[in-house]
């Protein structure tokens, strides 16, 4: 690869939505979307990037919170009789508290690298730290999320920005506690920052909007921003049934489960993500299924914490939209995710490829979760203000990985199972170049400004954790 931007490509071999296909011509327009994609023309013309290796589309990672990649593998130790995601919560807000908007720009820049890394190309930033440490507004109130926007123009990634309704520390409480005071916002300044990021005109940054959780928000206040959000294109993410706790205070609280309640409430529609939804019944996947919203699923990140199984067959036979996202960073890489999203259901049933449905002509395990994550991407990542999908299809935005020849997982497997070898024949290397929306990133597993990122990272974790 010898060009930073090139408008038309010839891959030997493309993941296109129909799986893979040999001799595909792509050709990017001036916006940086695909313009064509047409597979079986058997030479490249003349002046065609040549792209000698697998072609797939980049993945939307549809749910982060950047600042804990500044905690990832430091709470792996047990000091006392339990551990949880409650007791793993009380360290993490610890973090919250230190971070300042230049340690967290550094945090988030060597993340989303990362993440290009691992083969994100497009990120949605569930974003609750928004004020100083003392719990008072920045004099910009937008100081942190510029801070995250800043980091993904230094990393080139694109960004789905996500103000978060945040007012209580739970269902029978009116206030944040003390050590949630960074994360305060009211539903009328969740649709103000929302506003404001939208018309900022930033490159490759979208507006979203996020109600923390159920016990984090008052209904009445959930009601509000729904309208306020009436009209509005975007993404609407909440974390919903993570714990059992979670379950059991909101069914004490309001008389029903979280899916339920949200469901009762008539709130859903295809702009809503429910991050994790780890404790479902079938009813609540069919209500889920009729209403269009999708679902995220974090499958190291719920591991780590101890979360749960998600229902995936029940979400999967119902046809919810997935993405996947990797929430606290403990790994970084959507092939891992997709891995264990699958592992995960082989070790509680004791059965291999649950996720693979032959009867409907998807025999591949990994195919099916990478159409699946792809195709539901545009919905996640707000995708529908700026391209009407995701991948590698016409006006869909010009993102793309191409992998190493010379990765082990598939140096002499069969072309056709490629996609296979890259998920379950683990570790496997970075992806060697990454395109977002039409521009070269990395190059020959390089990115122009890892010296200059991991420098300001390793300075920002010594000043964290001195």
């Amino acid at each position: 690869m010898n060009a930073d931007r090139a408008s038309v490509l010839w891959a030997a071999q493309a993941w296109l939505p129909d799986g893979w296909q040999q001799n595909v011509l792509l050709r990017m327009g001036r916006d940086g979307c695909w313009a064509e994609v047409t597979p079986g023309v058997v030479q490249p013309p003349a002046g065609a990037l040549v792209i000698d290796s697998p072609l797939v589309p980049g993945l939307v990672n549809a749910h982060s919170h950047a600042f804990q990649r500044a905690f990832a593998g430091l709470a792996e130790r047990r000091e006392s009789e339990s551990d949880d995601f409650w007791s793993w919560r009380e360290r993490m807000y610890r973090v919250a508290l230190r971070v300042n908007p230049a340690q967290l720009r550094a945090i988030a820049a060597q993340l989303y690298m990362e993440l290009l890394q691992g083969g994100y190309t497009q990120v949605c930033e569930f974003n609750y730290l928004q004020h100083d440490t003392d719990g008072r507004p920045y004099a910009d109130p937008l100081t942190l999320s510029w801070a995250l926007a800043d980091a993904a123009d230094a990393a080139g990634i694109g960004l789905t920005l996500m103000p978060t309704l945040y007012e209580r520390a739970g269902f029978a409480q009116s206030a944040l506690r003390d050590d949630q005071r960074r994360f305060a916002m009211s539903a009328a300044s969740v649709w103000a920052a929302a506003s404001e990021i939208a018309a900022s005109g930033r490159p490759r940054v979208s507006a979203g909007l996020v109600i923390h959780s159920l016990r984090a928000a008052a209904p009445a206040s959930i009601k509000q921003l729904h309208d306020l959000a009436q009209g509005f294109a975007g993404p609407i993410h909440i974390h919903v049934a993570e714990q059992q706790a979670e379950v059991d205070d909101c069914l004490a609280a309001t008389g029903a489960r979280p899916i339920e309640w949200l469901v009762r409430e008539g709130l859903l529609d295809a702009r809503w993500q429910l991050v994790h939804a780890t404790h479902s019944q079938r009813s609540e996947i069919d209500a889920v299924a009729r209403s269009g919203a999708g679902v995220v699923i974090c499958p190291s990140t719920e591991a780590n914490l101890g979360d749960g199984l998600a229902d995936l067959p029940g979400w999967l036979a119902a046809g919810v939209p997935i993405t996947i996202g990797s929430d606290s960073h403990v790994t970084r890489d959507w092939r891992e995710e997709l891995r264990w999203l699958d592992y995960g259901q082989r070790l509680a049933r004791r059965q291999r490829n649950v996720s693979a449905a032959p009867q409907s002509g998807q025999p591949s395990t990994a195919e099916r979760l990478f159409g699946l994550a792809t195709r539901s991407g545009a919905a996640a990542a707000g995708a529908p203000a700026w391209a009407p999908a995701w991948g590698l299809v016409v006006g869909a935005r010009a993102d793309a990985l191409v992998a190493d020849p010379q990765e082990p997982a598939i140096l002499g497997v069969p072309n056709a199972r490629w996609l296979d070898a890259m998920v379950f024949s683990s570790p496997v290397r970075p992806w060697r170049d990454v395109m977002v929306a039409g521009r070269w990133v990395i190059q020959g597993h390089r990115h122009q400004q890892t010296a200059t990122i991991a420098q300001e990272f390793g300075q920002a974790m010594a000043e964290l954790w001195a």
